[in-house]
């Protein structure tokens, strides 16, 4: 007899990391999606060279923590993998919503939502889902999840907030008919308002890139 998968419903908790400090000096609220293998807390410290007084920077965490080499020393995490995709993304997606609410964010501040490789396909869910006021979506060095549609984004382009998607000349994981493809994408989603911002360098943050953004 073959096994019968079941689902049920539970309450769970996560944690997520900010630098500096929320409040009327504040410009810039950034929420941060960090890429597989990484823990927030690490991640965050690629923003430390932001202006402090004016940027807050949010790093929610991938829910599904593992061991990233077999001497189980060094813990990395991943947003989501093939398996209950579905499932997944409405858990992960709650949870952004939650943590979203629970900042306050207040309406003087510009929002910056990045997300980084992995983190790319949560930021761009999470943007079409939840319909967040944003004013930047930087999608560096990842790809479009293949479900999201021209209609899902139509709100951005009425608020003529800034998309940019942001890759290394060298990054390994992106060839020549994948970043066509990703063109294509762009064009297609953000009816060709999405600007392409090239860097020399391979699939990494890059620091004074983050800077130039907000420039």
């Amino acid at each position: 007899m073959e096994p019968k998968e079941k689902q049920i419903s539970y309450t769970t908790a996560n944690t997520y990391s900010t630098i500096n400090v929320l409040n009327e000096k504040t410009r810039n609220v950034w929420i941060v999606f960090h890429g597989i293998g990484f823990l927030s807390r690490y991640f965050i410290k690629y923003f430390n060279d932001l202006p402090k007084e004016e940027n807050y920077i949010i790093a929610p965490q991938a829910p599904s923590k593992y061991y990233l080499n077999k001497d189980f020393k060094y813990v990395g995490a991943s947003w989501l993998t093939k398996e209950n995709t579905v499932l997944e993304t409405t858990n992960v997606l709650n949870y952004m919503d939650n943590l979203f609410a629970s900042e306050k964010i207040p309406a003087h501040c510009q929002l910056i939502v990045l997300g980084f490789s992995q983190g790319v396909s949560i930021a761009t869910r999470w943007t079409a889902k939840s319909k967040i006021s944003l004013d930047q979506l930087i999608l560096y060095a990842g790809g479009i999840p293949e479900e999201l549609t021209p209609e899902d984004f139509k709100f951005l382009l009425a608020k003529n907030a800034k998309i940019k998607l942001v890759l290394g000349n060298k990054d390994e994981f992106i060839s020549e008919s994948r970043l066509e493809k990703e063109k294509e994408k762009l064009e297609s989603l953000f009816s060709g308002k999405a600007e392409l911002i090239k860097f020399d360098g391979g699939h990494e943050i890059k620091k004074d890139i983050l800077i130039s953004l907000i420039q």
